[in-house]
Parts: structure tokens; sequence; C-alpha cells
């Protein structure tokens, strides 16, 4: 059994243990302490923390743009690939006081597949539902799961779109890249009945309490997932906050999700969908036309006060953490997914 130690992490006061053999974001998930992540490859650079006491640790391989080499020696770390070989404080340099001990417990599980349908020319709706019966797997709506690629040491990750495991039943909305490793097994071999494993839940992608406060969603791809999620649950909760949902797609039959979307303005009376198509072609499209970006730019809003959750490929949310502060937003208040690709992950 591999070596424990002492993680202590501050301003916050929480202190758990570490084995060597785990990294650090991985131990603070199964004992239920929510830490600000994102891709878990060491891409996004979401986990970045300080190392205030302690010097031995060491890295799982990581991108050097998230943790450049001047930072690393200066005692930042990112906690997604950080293994600890000796006690250690770490100043937080992102957290969230509302839901840092509030996660919820690791598992795995082995799920079935009951649909693998096209809903866009690169999006698929994919349906599993857990082999166990007597088996229950909680998450947060807007959470992930990693799913283990079979005849492989790897794993993927992608949101839930539905707000519970109800039935045993999780959805996913999964883009398909040509050269994606899990994306040609979901487009050539994965058939209703086969059996995959899963763990989770992680990701901090979820709804805050702010009564009163309008919502702005910002999405793209297979960002509809995790917002779809939000979406549902405010829904389903009643929720009533203003909120507008700005889509982005290239072309009409690149919408997925339209008349769900349509019925949810119903449901939720201070709710707009806002979808956009940046190359609407002349299929007769009335609706706002260019990057989603430039739609919500022009749509002139005053987003003080307001919460802001985007999710979707990383030029897009690039350009929305850029703009939303622009328009009122605090940063502390945006919230984001940044997907990556084949090479880091397929989320």
């Amino acid at each position: 059994m591999a070596e424990k130690h002492r993680v202590r992490f501050e301003p916050v006061g929480i202190e758990i243990d570490v084995a060597e053999d785990t990294t650090i974001l991985r131990a603070a998930a199964e004992q239920g302490v929510m830490l600000m992540h994102g891709c878990k490859e060491g891409q996004c650079a979401a986990c970045k923390s300080f190392i205030l006491d302690g010097e031995d640790v060491e890295h799982d391989r990581y991108s050097t743009f998230a943790l450049p080499d001047y930072e690393k020696e200066e005692g930042f770390t990112l906690l997604c690939r950080a293994h600890a070989y000796e006690d250690l404080t770490i100043e937080l340099l992102n957290y969230d006081e509302e839901m840092i001990q509030s996660g919820l417990p690791i598992q795995e599980a082995e799920v079935e597949v009951t649909a693998n349908d096209h809903v866009t020319h690169d999006l698929r709706h994919l349906v599993v539902k857990l082999t166990d019966p007597d088996q229950s797997l909680k998450f947060f709506p807007g959470q992930y799961l990693d799913f283990a690629i079979p005849g492989t040491e790897e794993t993927r990750s992608f949101s839930m779109a539905n707000t519970s495991a109800r039935d045993g039943l999780l959805e996913f909305v999964i883009k398909i890249y040509p050269d994606g490793l899990f994306s040609r097994f979901l487009d050539a071999d994965v058939a209703v009945g086969d059996r995959l494993r899963v763990t989770g839940p992680f990701g901090v992608f979820t709804l805050r309490d702010n009564p009163g406060k309008d919502l702005v969603f910002v999405g793209g791809g297979a960002g509809m997932a995790p917002i779809l999620s939000l979406l549902r649950a405010m829904a389903e909760r009643g929720i009533d906050r203003k909120a507008t949902y700005y889509y982005g797609a290239r072309r009409e039959a690149d919408l997925c999700f339209h008349d769900e979307l349509r019925e949810l303005e119903e449901t939720l009376p201070n709710f707009r969908y806002v979808p956009a198509l940046s190359e609407p072609g002349d299929d007769g499209w009335a609706g706002e036309t260019g990057l989603i970006t430039d739609v919500l730019r022009r749509a002139g809003l005053d987003l003080t006060g307001a919460d802001a959750y985007v999710c979707g490929p990383p030029p897009m949310v690039e350009a929305a953490l850029e703009l939303l502060p622009a328009l009122g937003v605090a940063d502390k208040r945006v919230f984001y997914d940044k997907f990556t690709t084949t090479g880091e992950s397929d989320a």
C-alpha cells in the first residue's frame, strides 16, 4: 500500500490524506472535497495552486502552457497531476466556498448502452443505464463522468445532460472527432447492449444559489450537455431567475435539442433561448448570425450582478471569458468548462 501524506489547503483550513500513487485532486474528490478543476489532464490550469510548505512533489505529464517551467520553479502546481511525497500546505488560488465541502463520493460503475443516436452530423446522443439495479450514482447537474476505453488505459470525460440517474439512466451529448480515440470507438463499435465502465462524478460546473440574479449561458457543440442539464434542473426545481441561453452552431442542421429548448421557454417564463449560426448559408435562417460571442456582444446587455456559465470549444470559451467581464459579470461569477480534444481529452 502506498504511503500517505497530510495535505492542508489554505485559506480554507481543510486537510486530507493523500497516497503517493494518487493525485492530490483525485484524493480530495474521493474524500468529498470539491476543488476547482477542469480537464484533469494538466491542460487547462483550472486547478493551479501554490505550494506554501513542502517541496517533495512530483507531477504526471502536463502542458507547459498550463504550468510554465518558471511558475513550477516558483512553487506553483497543478493539483490534477501532482503527487505528494511529504506533508504539504497548499494555497488554493481558485476555490468556491459554497461547494468545496459538498463533494459527492467518487464511484465506479458498469453501464449498458441503451441508445447511441446522431443528433447532428457530428454529435451523438449516448444514453446508458447502470447494470446494477441496486446501485445509484449521485451527481450534481453539470458534472461529468470518465469513460474507460476498452483495451486501453485511457479514459475520456463527458458531461451528463440529464439531472440525476433516475431509473439508472445517464445521458450524454458527445462530439465525434475523426481522429478521436473515444470518438472512433463510439462511432464505429458501440452498439445498444454494450457495456462500459464509468467513474465519477467530477466537475464544478454546477448551478450556484444566487436568488434574484440573472443567468446567462453561452454554449457551442457538445457544450450543450451540461447546460441542458442545468436548464432541466431549473425547470424541475421551479427556479424562476431570468436566464438566457446563447448557443452557437455552424448551420441550422447543427442545432440539437432545439424543440426541447423552445419548450423550456414555456416552462420557464423568464428563460430565453437564442441560437445563432456562424455559416447560415441559403437556408432561409431568420435568427441570429455570427459567432455566438459576437451575438452576445451585439445584444448590448448590462450583466452586472449576473452569473455566467460557459461551455464548449476552447476558442469560444476564451472569447466568452474575455467578453463577459466587459459586460459586467464579476470574474468570480463566470463558471466554465473548456472542452479539450484528442491528445488532451475528448471532453
